[in-house]
């Protein structure tokens, strides 16, 4: 099976974890890229390579506003990973029902242990 292009699938561009960290960012607000880089530390180059990847899969969208080009996070593009994740919450909800049980059997069988002294 061929793996989808980073720049056609928000999977594929959410990924890379420089791009979650850039999400995270304009989550709160818009900000501009001279503000990211900040943030983010790293070279202005590649803060704009992250962003071109995000804006192909219509994850950021730009508006220019004087001299700044301003970025937004579009969620709507996550919402096939939010639905994709949520598809395995009742499988980590039993798993975790199960570890409560055993955790509820340990605990009563060191309270029966202690009453035997």
């Amino acid at each position: 099976m061929a793996r989808a292009a980073t720049t056609t699938d928000a999977f594929n561009a959410v990924a890379e974890p420089r791009r979650r960290q850039i999400l995270d960012l304009l989550r709160a607000r818009e900000r501009p890229v001279n503000e990211l880089v900040e943030l983010l530390g790293l070279a202005q180059p590649q803060v704009s390579k992250h962003l071109r990847v995000l804006r192909e899969v219509d994850l950021v969208h730009v508006r220019d506003e004087g001299r700044h080009r301003m970025y937004r996070l579009n969620p709507g593009p996550l919402q096939p990973i939010h639905d994709w994740l949520g598809a395995y919450e009742q499988l980590w909800n039993e798993r975790f029902d199960l570890m409560d049980d055993v955790l509820d059997d340990l605990g009563k069988a060191e309270t029966d242990d202690d009453g035997d002294d």
